[in-house]
This record gives structure tokens, sequence and C-alpha cells, in this order.
């Protein structure tokens, strides 16, 4: 825990979703070790380890309040939701969106929404406060992975929404990590569509200290990037967009010419495509 903010941690009570995940145990040991109370969320309960996880499947709409309900009545109360919970997988945005889709769109949005939802009347009387994990993709979309990026902006649009709504009474934020070793990229380097080049890693104690940074503010900040590099993106992102456009077709000129796409039959329309493609466009 050294160097990462846990002023205001203790006695905090703490719902966290995709609690057996990466971020998730992460979040749930640090959590804990600055004193707040901690109960997960994952689709596979584990009630006996050191953070209780309660099982819950996010993309059943009659399953979620249960749990929370369960998770709220366990901590006495609700001070922080800390929607965590997401999938990933390669979905090109050119092939019809199929069940790799559906799931994205189920968990990373729909999931975090209908948890909300639930976790709302306790967060409002605790004047609590909402994080949101989503993604730098969110503001810098890459190609072959367009569930991912539209869920995450999508969430995005669903937490300012929010914040209008019911930012009076409940501090509203949003966490953009980069890519992060973890099985979220396993189905994505199985078919053949690797981030290597493309994103840069960054450890997962950076994701959680600028996570506990949010759920520490003494105001909640609307936005917060995980690194330097992070803010940089996001700003080109945003405000030069076009800026933005280019360098990911640059990057993504130079993968296609290396061949790092060939054994990724998702990628076989942008292959043909690039391979004849007129030089002077």
């Amino acid at each position: 825990m050294s160097g990462r903010p846990t002023r205001g941690l203790t006695g905090r009570r703490v719902l966290v979703t995709g609690a057996s995940g990466t971020f998730g145990r992460h979040l749930g040991a640090a959590l804990s070790a600055a004193g707040a109370r901690v109960v997960g969320l994952d689709l596979h309960a584990r009630p006996d380890d050191a953070v209780p996880v309660l099982g819950c499947d996010l993309t059943d709409p009659a399953a979620v309040p249960a749990a929370v309900r369960a998770a709220v009545d366990r901590l006495g109360g609700l001070d922080l939701l800390i929607n965590n919970a997401g999938v990933g997988g390669p979905a090109p945005a050119e092939l019809p969106p199929d069940e790799v889709v559906r799931q994205q769109l189920e968990v990373n949005l729909l999931g975090a929404w209908r948890t909300t939802a639930a976790a709302l009347p306790p967060l409002l009387t605790a004047h609590g406060r909402v994080i949101f994990v989503a993604s730098r993709m969110a503001v810098l979309p890459l190609p072959l992975a367009a569930a991912y990026g539209v869920s995450k902006r999508a969430l995005v649009a669903y937490a300012d929404a929010l914040r209008h709504e019911v930012g009076t009474h409940v501090g509203v934020s949003v966490v953009y990590p980069s890519m992060v070793a973890s099985p979220i990229h396993d189905s994505t380097a199985e078919a053949g569509l690797s981030l290597r080049g493309v994103s840069r890693p960054e450890p997962v104690d950076g994701v959680v200290a600028a996570i506990l940074r949010a759920a520490t503010a003494r105001r909640a900040p609307r936005d917060v990037a995980t690194t330097r590099r992070g803010r940089l993106e996001m700003a080109v992102g945003r405000h030069a967009p076009a800026l933005a456009d280019r360098l990911v077709r640059r990057t993504l000129a130079a993968r296609l010419a290396a061949g790092d796409l060939d054994a990724a039959p998702l990628a076989a329309g942008m292959l043909r495509r690039h391979r004849h493609r007129d030089p002077g466009s």
C-alpha cells in the first residue's frame, strides 16, 4: 500500500464487481488493507475468502438486485460501488454482431447499469460514490475490438447521464486504464489479434492506485487517467480526434505490413484492403 492514497477508506463499506478478476482481487486486498469493509460480486461465489465474494451473473436482470441487497445487508449499508466487472474479445466492426459482442455489451455496460441502479438507494442514503472502470479505448478506439470500445464508450455515456441525475448526492467517477496483462486479453490473443505494439502495458498496481485516488479525493473526480501517457492519449482522443485517427491508422498499417495479423482470420478483410488499396489514397 506504500504510496497509495488510503485516507478516508477506514470503515467505508465497499462493493466491487468482477471481484475475482485481476483488478478485482487487487482492489479487494488494497481496500481491506486500508481499513475498508469489502464484499465482492462475481460469477462464482467465494463467501469464505478474506474478501467475501457473492455469486451473481450480472447479465441476469433478476439476479443482480438480490445479490446487491445481500451484499449491502452484509455490509450494513454502502458507501462506495466500484463497477469493475468486464469481459473482452475480438469483434471486427465490419462483421455482424455475434455472441461475443452481446456478452461484452451485457457485462461491460448493462451489468454495470443494473448493479448501479440496484445500489443507488443505499448510496444515496450514505452520500456515497460510484466508480466505473472503463478503458482508454472509450476515447481512443482500436480496430478489430469494436465491441469492447463501444461498450466502454457507452459505459462512459451512462456515467455522464448518472452524474447529471444523482451527482448532487452521489459522486460519479470514471477511471481509464490502458492494457494490463490479464486473462481478459486471452481470447483476443488466441484469435491472432495481440495488442502488442498497439497498446503499452501498465502495471495493475497503478490502476488500483488510480481507483483509490478517485475513492478518496475530497470531491469525486470526473475522469481519472492511470498514467501520464494515459492523460495525453485521452486528451488527443477527445480534443484532436483526427490526429488520433491518423496515429491509429499509421500503427495499424505498420502491423499489417510486418505481417503481424497474417494468421488472424478476423483481420482478413483489413489485410485484403491494405494489400489492394490505391497507393495514392
